[in-house]
């Protein structure tokens, strides 16, 4: 017997958060230590400081992108709390007003003015915060993010997208590197978002050329800049 819960855990908007997190490091991880190893290995002729640049690019990187979400999605959870609060207050001191305006939202979602009505009051019986929350403030457990799950999502994905363009610096011939980081960070990212896009349940070959374009964009200024304002080491 399919259950209401069941039916909804196969829905894909269920992984939208932490789903987010892990795409938006691994694919920053990957496009940042590439583009900086790109920009250091063309004003470079040893091995020695591409390395050296793309270690600490990725620690940065991942510390920064660990603190960053929890800040971000922090913050977001306290606006959420504030509302919440306010919602209550507006329950005990005006609950026929927040009654109406139940109503008015279920009214303007298509059904009867008597129906929405009834809607409002039999959702206020049961549970007028949860109801108010859900229907009025937008907020759910879909769209409720966790700040520590987030952070270590991104932090992580980070990482393990940086180690890959790092890997490619430690193996690869130091000349021509900035070809060598290109083209194996295309195929990283065509991976990557293939993978995305599997696990989102979104169009496959419209992830690969969205991720392909920017990440070509930023390792190309990178080189450029490296070309043009490097000093040979």
């Amino acid at each position: 017997m399919i259950t209401i819960d069941n039916y909804l855990d196969n829905h894909y908007i269920h992984r939208s958060n932490w789903l987010r997190a892990a795409v938006l490091g691994a694919n920053d991880g990957i496009i940042s230590i590439s583009s900086l190893a790109i920009g250091v290995a063309a004003a470079s002729s040893t091995r020695e400081p591409i390395v050296l640049a793309t270690v600490a690019g990725l620690v940065a990187g991942a510390l920064s992108m660990a603190a960053g979400e929890y800040v971000s999605v922090s913050s977001q959870t306290d606006t959420e709390k504030a509302d919440i609060e306010r919602e209550i207050k507006e329950l005990k001191e005006m609950p026929n007003e927040e009654l109406n305006i139940l109503a008015q939202i279920y009214e303007k979602r298509g059904l009867k003015k008597e129906t929405a009505m009834q809607v409002a009051i039999e959702f206020t019986e049961k549970d007028a915060l949860g109801a108010h929350i859900r229907d009025e403030l937008g907020i759910n457990e879909i769209s409720q993010a966790n700040p520590i799950q987030a952070a270590m999502a991104s932090g992580a994905s980070f990482s393990v997208g940086g180690l890959l363009p790092l890997l490619v610096i430690l193996f690869a011939p130091v000349k021509g590197m900035e070809y060598w980081l290109y083209a194996s960070t295309i195929v990283f990212l065509v991976i990557l978002g293939t993978m995305a896009a599997k696990t989102g349940g979104s169009s496959i070959p419209k992830a690969i050329l969205r991720i392909t374009i920017w990440g070509t964009i930023a390792m190309g200024l990178s080189a450029l800049v490296g070309y043009v304002f490097g000093v040979r080491v």
